[in-house]
């Protein structure tokens, strides 16, 4: 089932080709929202949700390519571009900035469907990555500034005794920090703790001695 909250957005200045896409959309179970200009969907504040863009190359005012890099700066979803007069300069410049796909019309519906389908599951896999890493960065902020210090030591593979060393501290306290570390991160092994610590760069982060314990 697809999810009620999915948007397809179509930027496309002839009316009758936005009319068209947007009825093969929503007689595949899409919700669909139409603009005219790519000044229009700038403009226009969208909801919180899972979404993908089908962008119009040649259009007055702003163009598509320039629309996908003003889109760039804001936002990450997912664009298809759809042409009349495509050609391989602008396909190139439009996948090097992170077009999924450049379609020419008239473009068949099975096609289109395949291609705002694709474009629909990189958002949703992208937007289940951001809140793991945004809930990740949550839980490493939820550590005291000690246990900070102590985290990347622990990834480099450092012992407690080793650890402590380089903190100042003693082996006791290391490892105390070290049962708070792994409750704090939802980390059920230390190798889990690793691979958290690694998308997160600390193995790279060095610390001074000084902190609260």
């Amino acid at each position: 089932m697809v999810p009620t909250n999915e948007m397809v957005y179509i930027v496309d200045d002839d009316a009758n080709v936005g009319e068209a896409l947007s009825t093969l959309l929503r007689a595949n179970g899409k919700h669909a929202q139409i603009f005219t200009s790519g000044q229009e969907f700038l403009a226009f504040t969208r909801r919180d949700s899972c979404a993908c863009l089908i962008l119009d190359l040649k259009m007055p005012g702003l163009n598509g390519l320039e629309v996908q890099k003003l889109i760039a700066t804001q936002t990450t979803i997912p664009v298809i571009f759809l042409t009349g007069r495509g050609d391989i300069p602008s396909t190139v410049t439009a996948m090097k900035e992170g077009a999924i796909d450049f379609l020419t019309k008239p473009v068949d519906d099975i096609t289109l469907l395949s291609s705002v389908e694709r474009a629909l599951e990189l958002d949703r896999e992208y937007r289940k990555r951001a809140l793991e890493q945004a809930s990740l960065l949550a839980r490493y902020r939820s550590l005291t500034p000690r246990e900070q210090q102590v985290l990347p030591l622990l990834v480099r593979g450092l012992l407690n005794k080793q650890a402590a060393g380089e903190l100042g501290i003693t082996e006791y306290t290391v490892q105390i920090h070290r049962g708070h570390i792994m409750r704090k991160m939802g980390a059920d092994s230390f190798a889990t703790l690793v691979k958290l610590a690694t998308r997160l760069n600390l193995e790279r982060q060095t610390h001074p001695k000084s902190g609260r314990e």
